[in-house]
């Protein structure tokens, strides 16, 4: 049973997920640090345990599909009772560089490419990761339309993307979802992207609400990060900037501690309750983060704390530097 007492419904469709969902990312170790197998695939077994019905990956999560590979031996023959999505549109070269490639014949593959190490005949929502400005956008979406005729996707979504660029995607192939970055500290989608998606009934399901750990409430000032840490090269985890979202993180320690949450379920709870936003997707790489983050639903902050949260954000004053997308 779902903690959240009811499933969140994908734009139009029959889709319904839980507002936090597993981010697959971390368990492929490729920018996470101390990353194992057998933590990954308890990782997922916990979200499948702890109500969590909605796992989202794509081609490029693993050097050679790893995190596909961990979603289908984690879920075994209960395939039907979750819902998975992934992304196309992104891989890795044989130098290990990232390449983006939004041609028709190259989303065809990377879809079914998935499809084999997910261990399934279809996936529920298949995302453009990024949009090739080498492509015409309506050459991309050509493929998703006819992947989604053919069966093998259930709705299509978009990922980083603009307004005008979903406009584009949609006059080929129609979408249910947007999967921007948003949090506490980034929520530029609020201006435009987020009002305007509500009005066309697109559902949102944000990545990075945590912003990479910062906002988990468990790295401490003083943090050293490792060479392989990938969150060395944002200016957010560096200097003034880093000094002042401590300082951030610090007082929601204060107001987590009232309600008896940890920094992270408040962080989370307050994501999920922001109108337009479908659900939170949370990375993670061990199975006590799951079940503190599964912890964020099934209530909701009061108005008072809210305007805590709030005043916090104002005295940490203008961020100056984001995490690039």
């Amino acid at each position: 049973m779902n903690p959240a007492g009811s499933l969140r419904r994908i734009g139009r469709t029959d889709i319904f997920v839980s507002p936090i969902a597993l981010g697959c990312w971390p368990i492929t170790g490729i920018t996470s640090v101390d990353v194992n197998r057998e933590d990954s695939l308890l990782t997922v077994r916990a979200a499948l345990d702890a109500g969590i019905n909605f796992f989202d990956t794509a081609h490029m999560y693993g050097y050679d599909g790893e995190s596909g590979r961990l979603i289908a031996a984690a879920i075994g023959d209960r395939r039907d009772e979750f819902v998975i999505a992934t992304k196309s549109g992104l891989h890795w070269d044989e130098g290990r560089q990232r390449v983006c490639d939004g041609r028709p014949e190259t989303i065809h593959r990377e879809c079914r490419e998935s499809l084999r190490r997910l261990e399934t005949d279809y996936v529920d929502l298949l995302f453009l990761h990024a949009p090739d400005r080498t492509v015409p956008l309506a050459e991309t979406a050509g493929a998703f339309y006819e992947l989604h005729q053919q069966g093998l996707v259930r709705a299509v979504g978009l990922s980083n993307v603009t307004i005008s660029q979903i406009e584009e995607f949609r006059a080929v192939c129609p979408i249910e979802v947007c999967q921007p970055a948003y949090n506490r500290l980034q929520r530029e989608i609020d201006q435009h992207l987020l009002p305007w998606c509500r009005q066309q009934q697109i559902s949102v399901v944000v990545y990075w609400p945590l912003m990479k750990g910062l906002l988990a409430g468990r790295l401490r000032r003083d943090h050293i990060f490792s060479r392989e840490d990938g969150r060395q090269k944002s200016p957010m985890f560096h200097g003034q900037e880093w000094d002042k979202n401590q300082d951030f993180v610090d007082q929601l320690r204060v107001i987590s501690a009232k309600l008896g949450k940890t920094v992270a379920q408040l962080v989370l709870n307050w994501t999920i309750h922001q109108p337009g936003i479908t659900a939170a997707l949370c990375g993670s790489k061990r199975a006590f983060q799951v079940k503190e983050n599964t912890d964020a639903m099934g209530w909701k902050l009061t108005q008072e704390i809210e305007l805590e949260i709030s005043e916090a954000i104002w005295a940490r004053g203008p961020i100056i530097s984001r995490w690039a997308v």
